[in-house]
C-alpha cells in the first residue's frame, strides 16, 4: 500500500513536470533555422543541418568545413569548425525511442534536426596522430588514427558569439 501510494506520487511529479515544460524545455533546445543550419541554445552554438554525406578523413574533415561547407547553405556564416568531443556529446540522446536509421544503415540517437549519413562523427580533440571521435549508435568516444575514414563523418559548428 505504501509502495503504491510512493509510486503514484512519484507518477504524479513526472507527470506535472512534463504538463509544466519539461518536454517544450527539451524542443526549444534547437531550433531550425530553414537555411542548413540548427540552433542549439543549450550550447550557445550553431550546428549543420547534416554532415559532409560520405567517408572522411580527419584532415579532410577539416578543410570540408573551412573550404566546401560554407558554400553549400544559403545564408553566409563565418567562424564554422570542428566540434568538440563534449559538443557531440552533448547532442547524444540515451533515450532508445529517439533517433532514426542513417543512410549507412546505423541507428544513431541524436535530434532529428540534424541528420547524419553514418553514426561516427570526428572532433577536434586530438592527440599526435589519432583524433577522437563520437559514436551516435552507442553513446561512446574513441580514438583512431586521423587517416582512417571509412565510416567517419564530420558535422560543421560555429559559436554564436
Amino acid at each position: 500500500m505504501v509502495r503504491t501510494a510512493v509510486m503514484t506520487v512519484i507518477g504524479l511529479a513526472a507527470w506535472l513536470a512534463l504538463a509544466v515544460g519539461g518536454v517544450a524545455l527539451a524542443e526549444d533546445r534547437f531550433t531550425d533555422n530553414k537555411d542548413g543550419t540548427v540552433t542549439d541554445h543549450q550550447l550557445g552554438v550553431m550546428w549543420a543541418k547534416s554532415d559532409n554525406q560520405g567517408d572522411i578523413d580527419w584532415r579532410q574533415a577539416r578543410q570540408w568545413i573551412q573550404f566546401t561547407f560554407p558554400y553549400t547553405i544559403s545564408k553566409t556564416y563565418d567562424n564554422w569548425r570542428m566540434p568538440t568531443l563534449k559538443e557531440l556529446a552533448s547532442l547524444y540522446q540515451a533515450d532508445k525511442q529517439a533517433g532514426y536509421e542513417t543512410d549507412c544503415g546505423q541507428w544513431v540517437q541524436i535530434t532529428p534536426l540534424i541528420r547524419l549519413s553514418c553514426g561516427w562523427v570526428w572532433s577536434s580533440d586530438t592527440s599526435a596522430i589519432q583524433a577522437a571521435i563520437f559514436n551516435f549508435h552507442r553513446g561512446y568516444h574513441y580514438s583512431d588514427r586521423m587517416a582512417h575514414k571509412k565510416g567517419y563523418r564530420v558535422l560543421a559548428v560555429r559559436d554564436l558569439q
